[in-house]
């Protein structure tokens, strides 16, 4: 059983930060089909189409009949623990600071054997256990051997905790407390057991409804902090920015035209200065100071957060301007992220359907909850992910937009959803 991790002790300042050394990052582009898998969340491995067998490792052609045709296709990851052993020297940087570290041998129900890193919770060969598959620091796809049923604390395994971004003991930064959205983020976020919140608001003047239930829970703190003002984002930077391990962008704004529904472009400025300028922005101020922090003990900085939105994908007309908007932010996003890889720090997009909010309250069902979408992004962050689309219109959205997003363009450009 999983000892729950204690919250570690006052940082000595004195004390040399570590340097994030990635583990081995080299893959060929057949086997990027397994991470492209991992960065959702789930376990795939090819399957020849002829003869069925499952493939592993990653290869041009099938093993058995050596036919080319070979599909990804996810796996349950059930299968039986061989034998095990634990490391205690490495030529590898990034593992001789973690030693010691389990590996096992796993043949999978499915036919392969695979070589997988350990959960501390697998006691001894033989055994049932389950296979899944997570990104390393270096945003790579890696197998770990995990008990059929964990504790409650299996989270808190240290070989766990690197390959994941769980929010416990970590100072989080949310970028708008005064939102729905925001204000969910927030609970859920202590609920986990956040250290510190640091909840932004840009008129702190104002009187919104909810901020102050937020603000008086104990790891809450309120900071002023608008995005669209350059001056805003950099003072709190200073003050804050190299404390905080976990960054959650959720401010926006959000109107619901298309490019004829309004004259004027202030509208769409303001969307842009907001949902595109404003990552930039933010990005450009607590970029720096995450990524020096990205090697530092249990409680190191270890992910961004973007909310986006599934309109990012395929532009929706009724919200034309801010789906333009969103795309931008997705696309400055994988520019982030690809920024960010080096030092081990995991981005985070998140693709929620229409919310539940005021800005679509004349859309139909289904619509996503705040508090479903807050869940889901600390579950994302619990398992690591890079890619989440929470909500039965995000699932539907992507799904289509992956069968053919010609034919989806064309749908939504006639009036569907």
């Amino acid at each position: 059983m999983t000892m729950p991790l204690m919250k570690p002790k006052r940082k000595n300042p004195v004390l040399r930060t570590r340097q994030m050394n990635l583990p081995p990052w080299a893959r060929g582009r057949v086997a990027l089909g397994m991470t492209a898998a991992a960065a959702e969340g789930r376990f795939e491995l090819q399957v020849c189409e002829h003869c069925q067998a499952v493939q592993y490792p990653p290869r041009e052609a099938c093993h058995r009949c050596l036919s080319p045709a070979l599909r990804w296709r996810a796996q349950s990851g059930e299968g039986t623990l061989l034998a095990e052993t634990t490391l205690h020297h490495s030529n590898d940087l990034f593992f001789r600071e973690r030693l010691p570290w389990r590996l096992a041998l796993v043949h999978l129900d499915a036919g392969p054997a695979l070589i997988v890193h350990l959960h501390d919770e697998v006691k001894g060969a033989p055994q049932r256990v389950r296979v899944v598959a997570r990104l390393d620091r270096a945003g790579q796809a890696v197998l770990i051997g995990v008990p059929m049923e964990g504790s409650e604390h299996m989270a808190d395994d240290r070989m766990l905790r690197e390959m994941t971004c769980d929010p416990k003991f970590r100072k989080v930064l949310v970028t708008d407390g005064k939102t729905p959205v925001g204000q969910a983020l927030v609970r859920a976020l202590v609920k986990a057991g956040a250290d510190i919140v640091w909840v932004g608001h840009a008129e702190p003047w104002k009187k919104l409804p909810g901020l102050d239930d937020i603000g008086a829970l104990a790891p809450v703190t309120l900071v002023p902090l608008d995005l669209s003002d350059e001056r805003s984002v950099n003072e709190l930077a200073g003050e804050i920015g190299g404390k905080v391990d976990i960054v959650i962008n959720n401010a926006e704004v959000h109107r619901s035209f298309g490019i004829q529904g309004r004259r004027g472009t202030d509208a769409a400025r303001l969307e842009m200065e907001i949902n595109y300028l404003g990552l930039l922005r933010l990005a450009q101020a607590f970029g720096p100071a995450l990524r020096g922090r990205s090697a530092d003990g249990v409680t190191s900085a270890v992910a961004w957060v973007n909310v986006l939105s599934i309109f990012a994908l395929s532009n929706f007309p009724a919200h034309g301007t801010f789906s333009a908007s969103k795309a931008a932010a997705l696309s400055l996003a994988q520019c982030l992220r690809a920024e960010m890889r080096p030092a081990g720090i995991r981005v985070i997009n998140a693709f929620p359907g229409p919310i539940d909010d005021e800005w679509n309250q004349n859309m139909p069902p289904p619509k996503l909850a705040p508090a479903a979408l807050a869940s889901a992004i600390v579950q994302a962050l619990r398992d690591g992910v890079e890619d989440i689309y929470p909500g039965d219109v995000a699932q539907e959205w992507l799904e289509r937009w992956r069968e053919n997003p010609k034919v989806l363009e064309r749908e939504l450009a006639a009036g569907g959803q």
